[in-house]
């Protein structure tokens, strides 16, 4: 990299600029590695970037991918925005020949929103500790994880093994090592690891992987395509390729809101709203199998694995506007028979955490089934497997409304990228976060930067006979064994996909 800042990449030069938050950092925005998914290329398998000449301009973010305002996180997106969202970021303070660890951040947002510009992952704090960052947009809802007849399923998915091919082609300019990338994500991203762990497309392309938060949900071709001839109809047009392509993204996006609208849990349980349509799709070419079927069977054991979840996950959509009616225990018992648990589910619940309400039990429950146990079940499966993986759990509290979100999905980000000063960080902390929540990022930054360069985050790895469980707080401990009465509640539930 010379003293602009321009690095040459394999379709033509770049020009970054200097961090404004770490210094020796450089970072490059908005670098294609995809040709724009619109177009001829629409609902097809990403493309190849064309060649330029002269040095391309990366100072701003991309665009991000086409989107609706559904949920937190998502970014700002209207029908005027460029549609040449296939982009990345990189922050690096190496040059070229230094072979720096890579870490490639998918991010979430339920497949249906969300960028690799958030704040919250600005990378320049990890970039300064010696790890080039790399973070990726790729094709959300519709876009990337419709079904559309004769065209590949999970173009999302797709979308990020072409990050992953630009990062194996372009990393070395950059100072970064093509055989030590570790590909990390969270919620929706964190799904899309484990995927990518288990995608033949995806084999070699990364060392380890880092999956906050992972959510047990994926789907079969025969939902996915229900789920797009409920899209279609509320569109007006019938389930074939070139109808859909001819529909502007914001006429998709609308359908879905309309599939969206009338989602949701029956009436006999507990009355929320449904958060997404789409997911990972099980069962093509593109993901044969269920990813954690796939771990447990060994198709990950070259892969290390850094894995967990947040003590109190699902406060953060409860809590920040789901509506949820619940009318009695009988209901919260209806809805916990609809995820699988028997009959003394809520019981069981209730004699772990006494003073909860109907509400809080519900939390619980929906937390567990959502992100909690398919997460340390990923854990248990790759080293059950012979592969090698460390467990967490975040546990520090936010002290935001009155410390009713607690340790919520999400709150462990700021920590883990260093941006404490971040909005999401100062309104989840309630402010400017004492030295105690300041040294449990640092600590998690290390754990992450020494994770990405030699696997051992710090801690013992999980065994076949023993879940080994890091807690992170603003005390740290170290669990051997995971035995809480819930872990037999979910024994018998099984993640197939819906």
């Amino acid at each position: 990299m010379d003293a602009e800042q321009i690095v040459t990449t394999v379709n033509g030069a770049v020009r970054g600029t200097p961090s404004t938050r770490a210094e020796g950092v450089t970072v490059h925005r908005g670098i294609p590695y995809a040709a724009a998914p619109f177009g001829e290329h629409r609902f097809a398998a990403p493309a190849p970037v064309p060649f330029w000449d002269g040095v391309r301009d990366c100072s701003g973010f991309g665009p991000p991918p086409p989107q609706g305002k559904q949920l937190i996180g998502a970014a700002h997106w209207d029908p005027d925005t460029s549609l040449d969202c296939l982009v990345l970021n990189v922050w690096t303070a190496a040059s070229p020949g230094d072979r720096a660890p890579v870490l490639v951040w998918i991010h979430g947002g339920a497949y249906i929103v969300g960028s690799g510009a958030e704040a919250t992952y600005e990378g320049s704090h990890l970039a300064a500790e010696g790890t080039v960052v790399v973070s990726v947009n790729y094709r959300l809802g519709f876009e990337g994880f419709g079904h559309v007849p004769g065209r590949p399923d999970n173009r999302g998915l797709l979308d990020q093994v072409a990050a992953l091919r630009w990062v194996r082609d372009n990393i070395t300019a950059f100072g970064g090592d093509p055989g030590n990338v570790t590909v990390a994500g969270e919620s929706a991203g964190a799904g899309s690891v484990v995927g990518l762990m288990t995608m033949p497309d995806a084999r070699g392309l990364f060392r380890r992987a880092i999956a906050h938060s992972v959510p047990g949900d994926t789907i079969t071709v025969d939902t996915a395509r229900r789920v797009s001839e409920s899209v279609v109809k509320a569109a007006g047009v019938p389930l074939e390729a070139e109808a859909l392509a001819a529909l502007a993204p914001e006429e998709i996006l609308a359908a879905t809101d309309v599939v969206l609208s009338g989602g949701g849990t029956s009436s006999r349980g507990v009355r929320t709203k449904a958060f997404t349509c789409y997911a990972p799709v099980v069962g093509g070419p593109e993901l044969p199998q269920e990813p954690l079927a796939a771990i447990a069977r060994g198709a990950a054991t070259d892969v290390d694995l850094l894995v967990g979840h947040n003590t109190e996950e699902y406060r953060l959509f409860t809590e920040l506007g789901q509506s949820v009616e619940i009318d009695d225990e009988e209901a919260l018992a209806v809805t916990a028979a609809h995820l699988g648990l028997g009959e003394d589910a809520v019981g069981v619940y209730r004699s772990v955490y006494p003073d909860a309400s109907l509400r809080g039990l519900f939390n619980e429950i929906r937390g567990d089934a959502m992100f909690c146990e398919y997460s340390v079940r990923v854990a248990e499966a790759q080293a059950g497997a012979g592969g090698r993986a460390h467990f967490f759990r975040f546990a520090a509290q936010s002290r935001t409304m009155q410390g009713r979100l607690g340790a919520c999905h999400a709150f462990d980000l700021p920590f883990a990228f260093g941006n404490l000063d971040s909005d999401l960080a100062v309104f989840l902390c309630d402010g400017e976060p004492d030295e105690g929540l300041r040294a449990l990022s640092a600590r998690m930054v290390t754990a992450w930067r020494d994770f990405a360069a030699t696997g051992d985050p710090g801690w013992s790895a999980v065994r076949p006979e023993t879940t080994v469980v890091r807690v992170w707080d603003v005390t740290d401990s170290v669990q051997e064994g995971d035995d809480s009465p819930l872990r037999g509640l979910w024994s018998k539930v099984d993640f197939a996909p819906r």
